[in-house]
């Protein structure tokens, strides 16, 4: 039974192989979204099983499909990849791509945040976090300017062309604005909710950015993150929102 006890070079090869696949994992899900990142994990993970219990259909199955799903994959999801690539080849240095705090100016927020409610301005921003939202950006028009209350009342004010849509901030910059986003998914919400707190909790569905909302009917402020959504904030919880996600 020698050969089950694993010798210290063939301890460091698993560690340094399983190194190098969580960064791999961790990098694809960065950059290429939840949905991506879950089909390599299902993959695998069959795979996986398969080895361990001989499931003979299963890894023929997977065998038989090798040489095809690979190219698929690529073909499918060329955008996203192209993305994942220009973002690693852009980055100085390869621990950014694993870590992406959230910092941005509050106090412009907070104040076009209140007079948007105060004169009832429908207003949805979205706050990009270590997923990227370039597929989205890319339906609406770059800005890459600095946070403003002026550039944000600007940008909703309902005579500008701007204003339908979403304003994408990135970091402590207003990135992008008219941005089209997915609709939640999920049915109960859609009859209390208009096309804008639709949009604010879809495109939390399909990555890990936050919302505000400010609804055009009733004025009031709303937050979603993770799915869900909680209405009629007070700008006291809405500041401490978004200091809290400073400090992650």
């Amino acid at each position: 039974m020698d050969f089950l006890i694993p010798t210290v070079s063939s301890i460091f090869d698993i560690i340094i192989v399983a190194v190098i696949i969580y960064c791999i994992l961790l990098f694809l899900k960065k950059t290429i979204g939840i949905e991506i990142f879950s089909i390599v994990i299902i993959v695998l993970l069959l795979y996986f099983l398969a080895e361990i219990f001989n499931w003979k259909i299963m890894l023929r199955l997977l065998k038989g499909l090798q040489n095809y799903w690979i190219l698929g994959f690529i073909i499918i999801y060329s955008g996203e990849i192209k993305s994942m690539l220009s973002q690693f080849s852009k980055s100085k240095n390869i621990i950014t791509l694993f870590k992406n705090p959230v910092k941005m100016t509050i106090n412009p927020l907070l104040d076009a945040i209140s007079l948007f409610a105060d004169t009832r301005t429908g207003a949805l921003l979205v706050f990009e976090k270590n997923q990227k939202l370039d597929n989205y950006i890319a339906t609406g028009e770059i800005l890459d300017a600095k946070i403003s209350s002026k550039l944000l009342l600007s940008i909703f004010n309902t005579a500008t062309l701007l204003h339908d849509g979403a304003v994408i901030i990135r970091g402590e910059r207003i990135y992008a604005a008219k941005v089209v986003l997915p609709l939640t998914k999920n049915e109960d919400f859609g009859r209390a909710l208009g096309t804008r707190h639709l949009a604010a909790i879809g495109i939390t569905e399909v990555s890990d950015a936050f919302c505000i909302v400010v609804s055009e009917q009733t004025g009031r402020i709303s937050f979603t993150n993770d799915k869900n959504i909680n209405i009629d904030l007070t700008l006291e919880e809405i500041y401490q929102i978004l200091t809290d996600e400073t400090k992650k």
